[in-house]
């Protein structure tokens, strides 16, 4: 049996298990080599697009994009207390650029000279300049992505030799360096993408929407959008060891029960957005191998349009604060899986970290006499809306915000936004209350408040946000990091987070927890930044 007969088979199987149809009691060499060889992810959403400097492009999109594309720089690798392997914030190591020599103002990269793309036209730095002149210039958050590390102009990227770029700084930044090891600066075939770039597109997005240009560890050969990626191990890949895994089938299947019942039946390798209840009780029963870690500079919140009644009025927005089931959350959505980050005790210190717990707790009456101080005693009506790509705990978490709203007054509707619209619907910046999750990939806390609640910050400042004394507080914290200036740094941190906590334009909730449930022949499962499954560490075992 071929893998592509053997993937028909799977897919039968999986869904007849699901549905309760038996199994087959046996399995023959074959069919044990090729799922030896074939890893069968399923998850409740998939990707809107598989380019990363695309329009919209949502999270499930990053794991695409992670895995298919190659970037100058990564992380190294790092084992915490409980044998959990997470990526070392302070530990970059090189992937496309083999030497780095960082100067004053610049850094100056070496490239391999046997990477290759997907295609085999070889990586050179033409490649590199195009790609990451192509980040700062497509808008939107690709290019907010770069500003957070002051990559912000086309001149800063500079060919010195067919194997040689530097990169000029326009300012001393300690997040430049680690910026170039996220998602976004990743490198493509520029000749390739130009040649399908048109006057209407000239980095050639609709292209890239749908096709591969990278020289990534996989390349996908099939998206079926809403349905199922299939990838492929590069064979000729030389930017680090060999994948073990040669075919990743990354499933979209919308109801937990169904995932749930794939893992329990051995049909699906590895499940990452399960209800929290699930994970728990799969924990509990040992079949299963259950990884929770918490979010990395990540929190879950509600955030509310400051700038469109009622919630321009801070009372209000302290008043929703008030009214939030905050430990109902805790209990009936999370199941413990989260870290609060609210019921701090009046006047606990700030720190200059990030995330931190407010002092809220749910007080209804505190909420009631808000709203009337607001001019609202009868509370009033508004819609409270969620990302249905991840429904598993925005939904029920909903549910029980809008039944603790309505008893201080405040009537919601619910509002389901597919997941492939959501970042488009988020960033029109119309939402009068929503909930969301933010995690920045560089894990600082300035990072976090320059995304977040930085006035010029057009991408998830959703709140539409605007404080010139927030702005000054970031804007110092970065400066002093630059400049190594401990006492000015920890002062404009905690300026930034007292005045978070003041003005309040997100409530937040709770840090999240990545739960990923796998068989217990898979291992190799890493954390990283973008929460996503890197596929080149995992095993599987026949």
């Amino acid at each position: 049996m071929n893998r592509r007969e053997f993937l028909k088979t799977t897919t039968a199987t999986a869904l007849g298990a699901a549905a309760g149809v038996a199994a087959p009691a046996f399995i023959n060499k074959a069919q044990a080599q090729s799922r030896a060889e074939t890893l069968l992810i399923v998850s409740e959403s998939g990707p809107n697009n598989i380019d990363i400097h695309g329009v919209g492009t949502n999270v499930p999109g990053y794991e695409v994009s992670w895995n298919t594309n190659a970037r100058l720089l990564s992380h190294g690798m790092k084992t915490d207390e409980t044998g959990k392997q997470l990526y070392d914030r302070d530990a970059i190591i090189p992937e496309l650029a083999e030497d780095m020599t960082v100067g004053d103002m610049s850094a100056t990269f070496k490239l391999r000279k046997d990477a290759t793309f997907h295609d085999g036209t070889p990586v050179t730095a033409r490649d590199v300049k195009w790609s990451l002149d192509r980040a700062v210039s497509v808008g939107g958050f690709p290019t907010f992505q770069m500003k957070a590390g002051s990559l912000e102009k086309p001149e800063q990227f500079v060919v010195l030799d067919d194997h040689t770029v530097r990169v000029d700084f326009l300012r001393k930044d300690r997040l430049t360096i680690p910026d170039l090891a996220v998602i976004v600066p990743c490198v493509i075939n520029s000749e390739l993408v130009k040649s399908k770039a048109t006057a209407e597109d000239p980095w050639g997005l609709d292209y890239t929407k749908v096709n591969g240009a990278g020289a990534g560890a996989y390349k996908v050969v099939k998206w079926t959008a809403g349905t199922e990626v299939v990838y492929e191990r590069n064979e000729d890949w030389k930017l680090g060891p060999m994948p073990k895994v040669k075919r990743i089938v990354w499933r979209m299947v919308p109801s937990a029960g169904n995932r749930r019942a794939l893992l329990e039946r051995g049909d699906a390798d590895i499940s990452y957005d399960l209800p929290n209840k699930d994970f728990v009780e799969l924990k509990d029963a040992g079949k299963l191998n259950i990884v929770s870690t918490p979010y990395s500079n990540g929190v879950q919140y509600l955030g509310m349009n400051v700038t469109k009644p009622p919630f321009d009025n801070p009372l209000v927005r302290q008043a929703v604060a008030c009214a939030v089931p905050y430990q109902k959350i805790m209990d009936a959505v999370l199941f413990g899986l989260a870290k609060p980050m609210f019921g701090a005790a009046p006047g606990t210190p700030t720190e200059a970290k990030w995330p931190q717990a407010t002092t809220f707790s749910t007080d209804l009456e505190k909420a009631k006499a808000l709203l009337t101080e607001a001019g609202y005693p009868d509370g009033f009506e508004t819609t409270l809306s969620f990302d249905l790509g991840f429904a598993g705990v925005n939904e029920p978490l909903c549910v029980l915000v809008q039944e603790s709203l309505a008893k201080v007054g405040i009537r919601t509707t619910i509002n389901k936004i597919p997941g492939a619209n959501w970042r488009t619907e988020l960033n029109k910046k119309e939402l009068p209350l929503y909930t969301n999750v933010f995690s920045g990939w560089l894990d600082y806390p300035e990072y976090f408040f320059f995304w977040c609640y930085h006035g010029n910050n057009s991408v998830f400042n959703t709140m539409s946000y605007q404080s010139p004394t927030m702005d000054g507080f970031i804007d110092g914290a970065r400066a002093a990091a630059a400049a190594g200036d401990t006492a000015a740094y920890e002062a404009d941190c905690k300026g930034f987070v007292d005045l978070a906590f003041k003005d309040v334009p997100r409530i937040p909730l709770y840090q999240p927890y990545v739960n990923v449930a796998m068989q217990k022949n898979v291992s190799g499962y890493q954390y990283w930044f973008h929460r996503r499954l890197d596929y080149r560490a995992l095993v599987k075992e026949a």
